[in-house]
């Protein structure tokens, strides 16, 4: 990887930005980032190369670093995420029953045999995708708190669930790895709340932003990486690593200061790295000589959308149902470790990317359509002030 396609990456990421700037359109901007990636890669004109170790590299720290600010944007904190997480987990729970059937039925249908693979896929949210465009679109209230809890309750179990559904023999390894990188993060919250209450942190910060050091940033880093390390140690996905390391950072408070620096580092440069990674990795040609598994993409992505879609039952609102459908790491992850297995069909690592094309797509018109009733500058139902705060109401975005 060359300087030169450095450059080419972080200008067709501007892609983003530009899509997102008409208000009235509500896009988010990893569509842009990931549209530019398809172009410039491997179904389009080929400019980069997504298996350069250096840019596969750069693009799993973006995915840690945006897995852990998605964390951080979950209020843990917030006494009124405490009901939510209640009424995610239900609907996580609903969501993940209704998709043992809808994958099944998909599984025989297509005798690929694979019926446990496509129910964790049906079963995913993703806390990548979703979390940013709550946060960009400025979405806000109880509902979208709630959805917010469902998306990364479904996120974490379907990260832990995928190694039993893509290798069952190395299942109990990669569980053994999940165990290890949450019990890690578990201490981690205990030291940093100690830090917090007792003063050190505070005056660790003083002497920091009086001389300009940015130890905060630098601790933070240091520690998502090491986190990540031993992810990748234990064949755990780096998106447990980077999400629950900013669950924790969340529930011992996030400084306003190192939010600013994560966003510079985070969104300002890695996190578009990995987006257009992510698109230029992506072979749509594949199945262009494959009808049987367009079909499969196709049932895929529109079975997502009837899995999340039928939670419309339980009280929660269309457009939030839809954009909790949205999938990223989970299908790509699939995708990845069933290809490196010899395990999937000749272009079904491509249908399943197509479904996951299909849910992101869906989920950006949803979310299109919750900014215009969700957001949190409408008023309250009582008519005074506006909506409490969106999913990313912790210290740092206050």
């Amino acid at each position: 990887m060359s300087f030169f396609q450095l450059s080419l990456i972080a200008a067709v990421a501007l892609l983003g930005p530009l899509l997102a700037l008409p208000r009235k359109w509500h896009l988010p901007v990893v569509l842009g980032q990931l549209l530019a990636g398809i172009v410039i890669g491997r179904t389009g004109f080929a400019l980069v190369n997504s298996s350069d170790p250096t840019f596969t590299f750069m693009a799993d720290v973006g995915f840690a670093l945006i897995m852990f600010v998605a964390g951080t944007h979950v209020p843990v904190r917030d006494k009124a995420i405490r009901p939510a997480l209640g009424s995610g987990a239900l609907r996580a729970g609903v969501a993940a029953v209704l998709a043992v059937a809808v994958g099944i039925a998909i599984a025989f249908a297509f005798g690929t045999g694979h019926a446990p693979l496509y129910i964790v896929l049906l079963a995913s949210s993703s806390a990548a995708l979703v979390l940013p465009i709550v946060d960009s679109l400025r979405l806000g209230g109880p509902k979208v708190l709630t959805t917010t809890a469902q998306v990364a309750i479904a996120d974490i179990a379907c990260i832990v669930a995928l190694p039993l559904a893509v290798d069952p023999p190395n299942a109990l390894r990669a569980a053994a790895g999940a165990a290890v990188v949450a019990l890690c993060a578990a201490v981690l919250f205990f030291v940093l709340r100690w830090l917090e209450t007792s003063g050190t942190r505070g005056r660790v910060h003083d002497v920091s932003e009086d001389r300009k050091f940015a130890l905060e940033l630098r601790v933070q880093l240091a520690l998502l990486f090491a986190l990540g390390g031993l992810a990748v140690s234990g064949h755990v996905s780096i998106m447990l690593a980077g999400f629950s390391f900013g669950l924790v950072v969340s529930a011992v408070g996030e400084p306003r200061r190192l939010a600013h620096q994560l966003f510079a580092v985070s969104d300002g440069f890695l996190g578009p790295v990995f987006f257009v990674w992510l698109g230029a990795s992506l072979d749509l040609r594949t199945l262009a000589g494959s009808p049987r598994m367009i079909l499969l993409g196709i049932c895929l992505g529109f079975g997502t959308l009837l899995v999340h879609g039928a939670l419309r039952a339980l009280g929660q609102p269309l457009p939030l149902a839809i954009l909790a459908a949205s999938q990223l790491g989970v299908p790509v992850a699939a995708a990845t470790i069933g290809t490196q297995l010899h395990l999937l069909e000749p272009g079904e690592a491509a249908a399943m990317i197509l479904g996951a094309l299909i849910s992101i797509g869906a989920s950006t018109l949803a979310g299109s359509r919750a900014a215009r009733t969700f957001s949190d500058a409408k008023p309250d139902e009582t008519g005074k002030g506006t909506v409490a705060g969106t999913a990313g109401g912790s210290t740092a975005t206050a």
